[in-house]
């Protein structure tokens, strides 16, 4: 009876490592130049500079699954947590978007984006079964509680 004590404490411990480390997704690098506004509103967007931001749920921040890894065109965008945003300078025209993000599982998405003037807020969000993309052109909620999303390497 010691014995199976024994070998479930460890079998439990396996398996909850595993779910812990099964959520990490791995910062990239972008190889996309970020846009630096002084000041971020719509009179600012448009005509290619777009603010692309992770409007993950509480849900997804609660599990540690809500961080995003973002590719335009087949190039990395990097990685926007929960509450960041990057504004990015992108040519008119379609642009193919991916995004991931893991729980349990890889979640990944293709997204159709056309670009024009007019273009000036995305929002991408984990949901239970993919990704989800919205051209919003409006900025969202408490946009002053977001931050810009830092360089990562």
């Amino acid at each position: 009876m010691k014995i199976i004590k024994k070998h479930t404490f460890k079998l439990c411990l396996l398996a909850f490592s595993l779910t812990l480390s099964s959520c990490a997704l791995r910062s990239v690098p972008s190889e996309y130049s970020s846009v630096n506004l002084d000041v971020i509103d719509n009179n600012t967007l448009g005509n290619g500079n777009i603010l692309i931001y992770n409007g993950a749920g509480i849900l997804h921040k609660m599990d540690n699954t809500a961080r995003l890894n973002i590719g335009i065109d087949g190039k990395s965008l990097g990685q926007i947590k929960p509450r960041e945003y990057v504004i990015v300078n992108l040519e008119k025209g379609k642009h193919e978007f991916t995004a991931l993000h893991i729980d349990m599982v890889n979640m990944r998405s293709k997204h159709e984006v056309e670009i024009n003037d007019n273009t000036k807020v995305i929002k991408i969000e984990p949901t239970i079964t993919s990704n989800k993309l919205t051209v919003t052109n409006v900025l969202p909620e408490k946009f002053e509680t977001y931050i810009t999303r830092p360089d990562r390497k």
